[in-house]
This record gives structure tokens, C-alpha cells and sequence, in this order.
């Protein structure tokens, strides 16, 4: 009880973070955009960089980031990046997890969250259970616990980690561009629907 406690302050916190960040971005956008014109190209590898980092070493979250991209570069293409990050460093993770294994994953995770996934591995349709997945867990965690106990291949895992992230990164990535109000009403809508959808297949999975 108290983790799952802790794990709704965090989040929280980084949905918060993410609101302010769009806000004074948008109230700043005339100077922001001169900043990242005058950075050109780099500014956008600074941020993919930032996310893959923040994926790869998972107390680390660059989500607030994702507001400050939409709101410069436009939804669109803040999508994009963020997807392209979003992958990158799900696959670093992967790789990590199955190359070097619990002694060093457990330093990014909890194995409590990581056998809790584990119990979840479908027998079947197990490609389409990563997608699934990939719409309603951290990146990151559902990463380190498939490098761990799957033996999907690393192609497999890589197109549906792709298919799954895509549509929630346009998602975000256009939230963050509308008024805070709206920007909260998004978000409990997104997270009642998860939440419902998420907690129905767990519940079906263990029958």
C-alpha cells in the first residue's frame, strides 16, 4: 500500500511539473523560441539526449520536458522526438537488463515492481502484450522486466515498444500545448481510463 502510495504523489508530482512547465512556457514562448532557434539542431539533440537519460536511469523523469518541446517545436514534432527517445532508451534498458541482469537493474528498479510485471507474462500473443503494455506502464520499468524475464528478441521488442509508445507521445505532446485547465481535465481522463483498462486485464490475467 505505501508504494503504490508513493507512486501516486510521484507521478503527481511529475504531472504538476509538467503543468507548470507548460504554462511558463507559454507565457514565455517569444523568448524560449529565440533560444532554440539560436541553438538550432542541438537544442533537439539536447532534448532527446535529456529523455534518454531519464528513461535509462529511471528515478530520473524527463516527462515535464515533453511541455517546453511542444510548445517550441510544436505538438507534431515534439511528438516525434519524444517517441524517437521514448524507443531509444527502452531499448538501452533492455539491453542492459539482459546483458547484466538483477544485480545491477535492481540499483534503477524495486524488484518488487519487476516481479509484478513478470507475473503478468502472457504464454500467447505476447507481441501484442508489449504494445498493450507500452500504452499504460512507465517506459522504464516494463523495459528492465522484459530484458529480464522474457525471451523476446531484441527486433520484436524494439517495433512494439515503437507501436506502443507512438500514440500516447502525440497524446501528451498536444496536451501540453492547451491551458492548464484543460491540461488537468486531460489528464484525470487519461489516468481513469489507463487505470480501468489496466486493472481489468491484470484482474482477467490472474483468473
Amino acid at each position: 500500500m505505501k508504494e503504490k502510495i508513493k507512486s501516486i504523489i510521484a507521478l503527481s508530482v511529475v504531472i504538476a511539473l509538467f503543468i507548470v512547465c507548460s504554462l511558463a512556457v507559454q507565457q514565455n514562448i517569444g523568448n524560449i523560441q529565440t533560444l532554440v532557434r539560436e541553438g538550432g539542431n542541438l537544442s533537439i539533440f539536447i532534448y532527446i539526449f535529456i529523455v534518454i537519460v531519464g528513461v535509462v536511469i529511471a528515478p530520473i523523469s524527463a516527462f515535464p520536458l515533453l511541455a517546453v518541446a511542444s510548445n517550441t517545436w510544436g505538438w507534431f514534432a515534439a511528438g516525434v522526438y519524444s517517441i524517437i527517445s521514448w524507443t531509444i532508451g527502452a531499448s538501452i534498458a533492455f539491453v542492459i537488463a539482459r546483458q547484466y541482469g538483477i544485480p545491477l537493474v535492481q540499483r534503477f528498479i524495486p524488484m518488487k515492481k519487476l516481479r509484478d510485471i513478470e507475473k503478468t507474462i502472457p504464454a500467447k500473443n505476447f507481441f501484442w502484450w508489449v504494445v498493450f503494455l507500452r500504452m499504460f506502464l512507465p517506459v522504464d520499468v516494463l523495459s528492465y522486466a522484459l530484458g529480464l524475464f522474457s525471451r523476446i528478441s531484441f527486433r520484436r521488442y524494439f517495433f512494439a515498444t515503437l507501436i506502443g509508445v507512438a500514440p500516447f507521445g502525440f497524446v501528451f505532446a498536444y496536451i501540453g500545448t492547451v491551458p492548464p485547465a484543460y491540461q488537468i481535465f486531460a489528464f484525470i481522463s487519461i489516468f481513469l481510463f489507463v487505470g480501468i483498462v489496466y486493472y481489468s486485464y491484470i484482474k482477467k490475467s490472474r483468473l
